[in-house]
């Protein structure tokens, strides 16, 4: 199980979201139709099966609205969830539960869906010792929640941002004068803590790499199925290889059966559809408890 971040981290994304969903009013459409004092108990609902993410950030997302209200998890991050099937139960001010409504909402479907489409990515390994990995390719903001929702669908998380690791990208072979200049360089720029990672997107590239040394990951770039295989057998274990590129759902069991130990696919969170999630309201009493 991954552990929850905590809410002192978690706190600043949504209250941000909230303050920009509230406006400078506030919910008018609860103050105009709700008396004050309306309570109810709301049900956050799966529409669809998949694996469960963000749960806790919409626990938050209540909270933050009112501390008050009374929440009950049903189902945990990182879990499978049915279609039907109800998440996470909440009981208190009708106003505020509404309030943190479609924040709430915004969160859990989305970092589920990335948690789900991971999750399909992870089962075309099977058999195989592959793992995958996501991308920098997230939304502006929410890239800290987003990448454990891939977590939370039993993937691994690539560099978090540009100070976690050395990857070398055709730009900066390109800029940097080449690969005889580039991978000396970086072994000189850094710690023995910290990783390098080169692209190659030819054959011929990744035997030069494997001729200079100095890296420790070669990341294979848009290479045929063919290719990717070939490459493993070159390398023959001495770097830790990565397949990225046309990564798509259908492709992924080939590609894991040429022996490389990462797939990375930066579709995991910028192209991963929503889960379908609804909040039902299933009881309620007026302002004086009738």
């Amino acid at each position: 199980m991954i552990p929850p971040l905590p809410d002192l981290i978690l706190e600043p994304l949504v209250r941000a979201a909230l303050l920009e969903d509230l406006g400078r009013m506030g919910d008018v459409t609860c103050r105009a139709v709700i008396p004050p004092g309306t309570t109810c108990t709301a049900h956050l609902r799966a529409r669809q099966a998949g694996r469960l993410s963000g749960l806790a950030v919409a626990a938050l997302a209540f909270r933050l609205v009112d501390p008050g209200l009374a929440i009950r998890p049903l189902a945990a991050d990182g879990t499978p969830c049915a279609a039907g099937q109800t998440l996470l139960s909440v009981t208190g001010e009708t106003a505020a539960i509404l309030a943190a409504e479609r924040v709430a909402l915004n969160f859990a479907a989305r970092l589920s869906g990335i948690a789900t489409l991971t999750a399909g990515f992870v089962a075309e390994t099977r058999g195989t010792a592959t793992r995958i990995t996501c991308s920098r390719k997230t939304t502006p903001g929410l890239r800290m929640v987003e990448k454990l929702a891939v977590l939370h669908g039993g993937g691994s998380s690539h560099r978090f941002d540009l100070s976690d690791a050395i990857l070398i990208k055709d730009n900066h072979i390109a800029a940097g004068g080449g690969l005889d200049r580039v991978l000396p360089a970086a072994r000189a720029a850094v710690s023995h803590m910290m990783k390098i990672e080169v692209e190659v997107d030819t054959l011929d590239q990744l035997d030069t790499v494997l001729r200079i040394g100095g890296a420790d990951v070669v990341l294979l770039d848009n290479m045929t199925t063919d290719q990717l295989a070939e490459a493993v057998r070159r390398v023959e274990g001495r770097l830790v290889t990565e397949a990225s590129g046309n990564m798509r759902l259908d492709r992924i069991a080939e590609v894991a059966a040429t022996g490389v130990d990462y797939i990375s696919s930066g579709a995991l969170t910028h192209s991963a559809p929503a889960l379908d999630l609804g909040l039902d309201i299933d009881a309620q009493s007026g302002p004086t408890g009738s």
